[in-house]
């Protein structure tokens, strides 16, 4: 069952991030926010999870099944040169969020290939504290504006 306050995180981030139009399916689960990236062939879904039971970070990030899709984003990072954290810094600028995140990436329990940053709840906050609404939309914004320029991320490659 989900908690109140992880209830009205998700779906207030998600009433925010579905105004963008940037994402084909934005839904809330009782564990997370999940956005399906939009105009790719394979799956790939942006996510915003509380850390429980602490309810002392949200991990924001893209999660997808397909190893090709994850080697592609890592190639294209390899052949560019740039690094995960700088490329995302630049769409957290543009979002008006202030600092930068760390990017972890590594495959999970579920075999999931996972792109994560941790987004703090400030000390005597919730997770449901506007202010971290606000942070927690902003990034979910940054990483689709990021990674949608990366690898067979980009709307339409490898769709025929």
């Amino acid at each position: 069952m989900i908690c109140d306050e992880c209830q009205q995180l998700y779906e207030e981030v998600g009433d925010r991030v579905r105004q963008a139009q940037v994402f084909a399916k934005v839904r809330r689960t009782d564990h997370a926010l999940r956005c399906a990236a939009r105009g790719i062939k394979s799956e790939a879904i942006y996510r915003a999870t509380v850390d429980l039971p602490e309810h002392d970070v949200v991990w924001v990030g893209l999660y997808t099944p397909d190893r090709w899709l994850s080697e592609s984003i890592e190639a294209e990072l390899m052949h560019v040169g740039d690094k995960i954290e700088d490329l995302l810094e630049e769409e957290l600028i543009d979002q008006g969020f202030e600092g930068r995140l760390a990017v972890e990436h590594f495959r999970d329990d579920e075999k999931l290939f996972v792109f994560r940053s941790p987004v703090f709840v400030p000390a005597g906050k919730q997770v449901n504290d506007l202010t971290v609404i606000d942070q927690v939309a902003k990034v979910l914004l940054a990483y689709e504006a990021c990674f949608r320029e990366l690898g067979d991320m980009k709307p339409g490659d490898g769709s025929d």
